[in-house]
This record gives C-alpha cells, structure tokens and sequence, in this order.
C-alpha cells in the first residue's frame, strides 16, 4: 500500500466523484480508478460504492479513512517538523483567533513576531471557537487565541491574562471623564453592541440581565471595528473589553459598578501535538505581552 492510495482514495470520498477528483489531483480518470482498485484488492473489500449518482465510501471504506486521515494528518505534521528550522530564520505558523482579539491583542502579537522573526510565515484567521477547536484538533491550526471554556478533549490551553470588560465611550461622551458609573445607569444609554451570535455580547447581555437593566440598543454591528468607530464618532456608548480602549485613540474605558466578571483569555494547542519552534517562540511572546495588557498569567 502506498500513499498515493489513500490520498486517492481520500480525494474520491472527498469530491463525491471520480472525475472530479481526477481534476484536482491532476492524473487521469482511468489511472485513479486504477490505483482505488489496487487497494481495494489489497484490502480484499470494496473501499467505495460506485452504484449511484454519487460516489460514497461503504462502510468498510468509512472505517478505513478515519484511520487514514489521522495518519496523513501525523505525516504532515512530521514532514513539517523536518522542515522546521530551529533558528526561525525560515517556518510558518497558522493562528486562529476569536473576533474578541481583533481590536487589541492580535495585531500587537503578529507586529511583535514579525519584528523578531521576519522569516516566519504567519497565517492568522478570524474564526468563532466552536470552529476552531476543531481544527486544531485536526491540525488545521498550529495555535488559537479563544477562551478557557475548552470543550474539545483533544485541545489544550495555556492561560494568559484576565479579559475585562468595561463601559467604553468616545471623548464627547459626557462619562468620557469618569472613571467609574453604576451600571443601573447604563439604562439610560443608547448603546452600540455586537451582534447576539458573539461571546462578547452573550457575556453582557446576561450581565445586564442579572442587574435587572433593560439595555437601549441604537446599533448592533458585526466587528469591534465598527463598533470601536461608532462609539468614537458619536455620543453611543458600548461594553468592550477595557484592553480596546487602551489600543485605540479617541475612546477611553469606563469600569461599571458592580463589575462584569472576567473571561479567561488562554492560548490554545493540540494535545500532545507536535511543537514548532516558531510555535514556541509565539507562546513565548504571547505570555510576555499578556503580562503587561492583562496584569499578569493567571
């Protein structure tokens, strides 16, 4: 058995279609339909089911690839291991992060790593966790930046800062000058918030919730950039993280009293996964900025 086999064979199941796969793995129809039929005979079992309009994988051929996908997936891994470069003078490095970070932690972090290794090829990708934690455990991602709310048994999580939130408003706000308000006021704001499908905003909602204060919603937005913009342009106010304020001009946060309760900010991995240089020297980096936008690793 070879590997072209089972990429062939992984292509087939993935296309639904012989021809279909035949044009992306860029070899014809009749020698795929070859090379699936050597390791059909090999395996003494038929891998596919050719008999409707779809080809899909029998029962036997389900069984096989999930073990086939998990050993390609080790052999990506070890061959970018080999290719791993202990210096970082060369290397990727594939990040997931949740539109939380986006305003105030990732691009710090990716500034700071390009400046010490301008070798590394980063890929960095907005992503909800829920989608995430899956692809790490798929060796789809090297790293993510989420929450510690890890529901995925094969990720796991290093802890980095404490997130706050806060009431943050622009400088013609008239709380723009307070360093703190009760948040019974926040009845009387008009506010501009995320959208109901981010974690951020399902964290102040059942906040306001427990304060019993019914929230004057003007604008809902689907990017802390517009919401950063908005707040910064007119006298709306809204509930970001307090790091936000710290990052962008114009706006400034505003602690409420009684306080939202933190978020734990974590960096997370694959459990047990193999660990690039350029892995380690972003976990390095993230831990040393933590510590100075969060007070500290918790």
């Amino acid at each position: 058995m070879l590997l072209r086999h089972i990429r062939y064979l992984m292509a087939v199941a993935d296309e639904g279609s012989f021809t279909r796969a035949a044009l992306a793995l860029h070899v014809s129809q009749p020698a795929l339909s070859q090379q699936i039929r050597q390791l059909e005979e090999r395996m003494g079992v038929a891998l596919l089911d050719r008999s409707g309009r779809m080809v899909r994988p029998t029962d036997a051929g389900e069984a096989f690839l999930a073990y086939a996908r998990r050993a390609m997936g080790e052999l990506e891994a070890g061959s970018r291991a080999v290719r791993d470069v202990a210096d970082l003078s060369t290397g990727a490095l594939r990040i997931g992060f949740t539109p939380s970070f986006s305003a105030y932690l990732v691009a710090p972090l990716v500034r700071c790593f390009h400046e010490r290794f301008p070798g590394i090829l980063l890929s960095v990708v907005e992503m909800a966790q829920e989608e995430m934690e899956p692809a790490l455990g798929a060796d789809a991602l090297d790293l993510g930046i989420a929450f510690s709310d890890v529901r995925a048994e094969d990720v796991e999580w290093l802890p980095l800062h404490e997130e706050r939130l806060s009431f943050v408003v622009g400088e013609a706000h008239p709380a723009s000058g307070a360093e703190s308000m009760d948040c019974a006021a926040l009845a009387h704001e008009e506010l501009a918030l995320l959208g109901v499908t981010f974690a951020t905003r399902l964290t102040v909602d059942a906040y306001l919730h427990r304060q019993h204060v019914r929230p004057r919603i003007a604008v809902e937005a689907s990017s802390i950039a517009a919401i950063v913009e908005i707040v910064r342009s007119t006298r709306l106010g809204t509930i970001l993280p307090d790091a936000v304020a710290c990052e962008q001009p114009g706006i400034r946060a505003v602690a409420l009293v009684p306080p939202i309760e933190t978020r734990r900010v974590v960096l997370l991995q694959r459990r047990g996964g193999y660990r690039s240089a350029a892995a380690r020297a972003f976990t390095a980096l993230a831990e040393e900025y933590a510590a100075e936008v969060g007070g500290g690793v918790v």
